[in-house]
């Protein structure tokens, strides 16, 4: 049979998604023949019919693939609109001489439009706007072996695959989920499970590192006192002023120099002395 002679109805009222699911499944399928001829149809000749059975012939792979992203809480009649724009735009490129099945060349243009719906319209993905986060959003669900949270070894597993860290893995599966997470929940039958606790805990933060920032503060601070106190009272003017003000408005060199009656010169070469003092002396009591 030639293409020419294949029936491709469209119902004027398809009334809902069930009954358009119906329809495209009845369309049919085209052989390798019949689709180079109406893809040299549509080059040759602009045949806009050529290209409509092309399209009508393939109707069904977008509703199946469309199957494949109704985890993402968005309509299955939205995804496999904008699914059909990318077979559009696939049969408008496909090229009958390649040797190519139109099928083949059509899943990447199809699935492009529905990661852009879905990448555009889902609320827990409003971030997802690297190359990793995508890669994460639109494979994590398939590379999990479960139900049940990722074990460190799992969250490594797949960080590596994907050429990502575990903690962006981690992150990933909490807004996939949507669910509450125990920070620091129980040990399961799974083993070493990797929970928020593991990756949202600041170690900079916990009290052994506060109190040691708060006791080198306190000796930095005990030091500077030391230091100034070895100065001469013109030295540790000239370096208070230019810079231990509170309020970061340091005093230039030719301010120093109008209220000592010197040249902005012999000022610097004080404040270099004086810091180079301070140096020495700070060292040598640590």
């Amino acid at each position: 049979m030639s293409a020419s002679t294949l029936a491709f109805p469209t119902p004027a009222s398809l009334g809902s998604l069930d009954h358009y699911i119906q329809a495209v499944n009845r369309f049919p399928l085209l052989s390798a023949e019949q689709e180079v001829e109406l893809g040299r149809r549509l080059q040759r000749d602009g045949d806009l019919d050529a290209a409509r059975q092309l399209v009508l012939s393939h109707l069904r792979l977008v509703v199946a693939i469309s199957r494949n992203y109704l985890g993402y809480g968005l309509p299955q009649a939205d995804l496999i609109q904008e699914g059909n724009i990318g077979l559009m735009k696939a049969v408008r490129r496909f090229d009958p001489e390649r040797g190519v099945r139109l099928v083949s060349f059509a899943l990447h243009w199809i699935k492009a439009e529905i990661h852009e719906h879905v990448l555009r319209n889902w609320r827990l993905v409003k971030i997802a706007t690297t190359k990793a986060q995508r890669k994460l959003f639109f494979n994590l669900r398939s590379m999990k072996t479960g139900s049940h949270a990722l074990t460190r070894a799992e969250a490594r597993g797949i960080a590596q695959a994907l050429n990502v860290k575990p903690e962006e893995v981690l992150e990933m599966e909490t807004r996939l989920t949507g669910q509450e997470v125990a920070l620091d929940p129980p040990a399961g039958d799974e083993g070493e499970t990797m929970t928020p606790i593991a990756y949202l805990t600041d170690t900079e933060a916990e009290p052994a590192q506060i109190l040691e920032r708060a006791e080198t503060s306190r000796n930095r601070s005990d030091g500077l006192k030391g230091a100034l106190a070895q100065l001469d009272d013109r030295s540790r003017e000239i370096i208070e002023a230019r810079w231990l003000r509170e309020d970061d408005d340091a005093a230039t060199l030719q301010t120093l120099a109008d209220r000592f009656g010197v040249s902005a010169e012999r000022i610097r070469q004080i404040e270099s002395k004086a810091i180079k003092t301070m140096r020495g002396q700070m060292d040598a009591s640590q």
